[in-house]
């Protein structure tokens, strides 16, 4: 496969329970990666044939020591299958452990049971005995990571390097009306309510801040572009700091009465301003379309 659009980029991703398995998954859905957990070997190949049908193309699978013994020694051919199929490139394997201490230490912050201890009898039979088991994936780890030290933040940090992977915070705008509630997810709240309000005037009750008669009316107050420029130039100025405050989007929401004229006007002008890095695509959303 040559076409990098189309080209799988598909992880495995293993590791010793306790290690951060669930949680580099769930890294991996941040970053756009299709993500089953605790995936059995044997249902490998035909999950990615299926996904990649669907066209999903960037896929990670948790493969643990939950699967089937037989699944696990079978991971060799499973592997090589995957590689002849969509080349050695599209395939990572991605490797999570801890030290002993520190595995032993979560389990007991936790309270879960090792998926072993069924039959190694104590924590640290099953923790040794996990090692053997896991050991034809971690052999071929294309990435290891000791999560020992690490926190949440620290981790995600790893993975990106490790991936090539580009921060990415999506910036989504939303336009809103108070009389309906102000949105419980959002990050940033701008009241233009103060702003001149075309409601008054019948011929332009029915319109939005969209239409073309709307914005005349708006040109005849300087103070309501102020306004948008004022917005504009303090998300231009703070934005670009959630790159490096592990966030995957910000929510920033501009209300007027009724979500219609004022509001529809200053967050599609405030669109049109923002500068933001190219990793910080923005979303423009108007809430009360319905209503309109």
């Amino acid at each position: 496969m040559t076409d990098t659009q189309t080209t799988p980029q598909i992880i495995i991703v293993s590791g010793r329970s306790g290690s951060g398995k669930t949680s580099v998954l769930n890294i991996l859905e941040d970053f756009a990666y299709y993500a089953i957990d605790n995936l059995p070997l044997s249902l490998v190949v035909d999950a990615v044939a299926k996904l990649t049908a669907e066209n999903i193309h960037k896929i990670a699978l948790g493969v643990d020591a939950r699967a089937p013994k037989a699944d696990l020694t079978n991971f060799p051919v499973i592997y090589d299958s995957l590689v002849a199929t969509y080349g050695a490139d599209a395939i990572k394997i991605l490797y999570v452990t801890a030290q002993e201490g520190v595995l032993v230490a979560r389990f007991g912050a936790t309270r879960r049971v090792h998926p072993l201890m069924a039959t190694k009898n104590n924590l640290p039979n099953a923790i040794h005995s996990e090692i053997a088991l896991l050991e034809p994936i971690a052999t071929r780890a294309d990435i290891k990571i000791d999560t020992s030290t690490l926190n949440i933040h620290e981790l995600k940090e790893k993975v990106a390097d490790h991936l090539g992977v580009d921060g990415m915070v999506r910036v989504n705008l939303l336009s809103f009306g108070f009389k309906y509630g102000t949105p419980i997810d959002a990050d940033f709240v701008f009241d233009v309510r103060i702003l001149p309000n075309p409601h008054w005037r019948e011929d332009l009750r029915a319109q939005t801040g969209n239409d073309a008669a709307v914005r005349e009316f708006f040109a005849q107050y300087p103070e309501v572009d102020a306004m948008a420029e004022d917005i504009a130039r303090f998300l231009n100025d703070w934005l670009p700091n959630f790159l490096y405050n592990n966030r995957y989007s910000i929510t920033v929401t501009i209300g007027c009465t009724g979500g219609k004229h004022r509001s529809v006007y200053v967050t599609e002008k405030v669109a049109k301003l923002l500068d933001l890095p190219a990793n910080m695509p923005i979303v423009v959303k108007h809430r009360e379309k319905r209503y309109w």
